[in-house]
């Protein structure tokens, strides 16, 4: 099973890092604001960086280096990434 890493930013402006297996069904989960209560306070997201992984510890892995980032470097992930 693939995994992703994934950037969202958020309505006012903030960028959320997640991980998940099923990046269409967890998009769905946050638009409806049920995801994290991070993003339900936050809405709308939109999604920003997708990073796929061969499995979920590589996944959180790199999650939490993302998390570890300043937000230029997050920004500049996203102008990497398109």
């Amino acid at each position: 099973m693939a995994w992703v890493c994934y950037l969202l930013q958020c309505g006012d402006g903030s960028l959320y890092a997640g991980v998940t297996s099923d990046l269409k069904r967890r998009l769905a989960q946050h638009a409806l604001g049920r995801a994290s209560k991070y993003t339900r306070a936050r809405l709308p997201v939109t999604l920003r960086y997708v990073e796929r992984k061969r499995d979920r510890g590589a996944a959180l892995r790199r999650e939490a280096e993302i998390k570890q980032l300043p937000r230029a470097a997050k920004l500049a992930l996203v102008l990497r990434g398109r």
